[in-house]
């Protein structure tokens, strides 16, 4: 497997970033708050795909949101790779570019449906514990926020 800086607007991306926004519409409807592929290529924030040989298994990105502060942004494995440890190793490579970015803390937003139920276990595994909402996001049942602190 291979994690590679990337652009999320390459036509390779699309049909796993559409999924990942469809899902999450159909789930939380106007409290999604995924990036788009636009989004994803602002110049705050890097993206990555992870591959398995030439099979695009998953991406992930983080958005500075100040020096000390980032955001996990846009977790997400293809179907076929749930359960194979893909999420996991994105994650760990986001925490690592924090950690070298000098980042105080990592924050991020996900939802409270049974979809998300994975990804928060994946989350907690690595350290992330609940926290307030954070930048401009605003707490709602469907919702829920996490940071992990790296200056320790």
């Amino acid at each position: 497997m291979e994690i590679r800086e990337d652009d999320a607007t390459a036509p390779y991306v699309a049909d796993l970033l559409d999924y990942h926004l469809q899902e999450l519409q159909d789930v939380m409807a106007e409290h999604t708050f995924a990036l788009d592929a636009r989004g994803l290529s602002a110049s705050n924030v890097t993206f990555w795909t992870m591959w398995d040989g030439e099979t695009l298994v998953g991406f992930g990105a983080l958005k500075q949101l100040d020096a000390a502060h980032g955001e996990v942004k846009s977790m997400r494995a293809s179907p076929a790779a749930r359960g194979k440890g893909v999420g996991r190793a994105i994650l760990e490579h986001i925490v690592a570019e924090a950690r070298q970015r000098s980042y105080e803390r990592l924050s991020l937003e996900t939802g409270t449906a049974t979809l998300h139920a994975p990804a928060i276990s994946l989350y907690r595994s690595a350290g992330f514990v609940s926290c307030d909402a954070f930048a401009d996001y605003l707490p709602s049942p469907h919702n829920q926020f996490f940071r992990l602190e790296l200056s320790a």
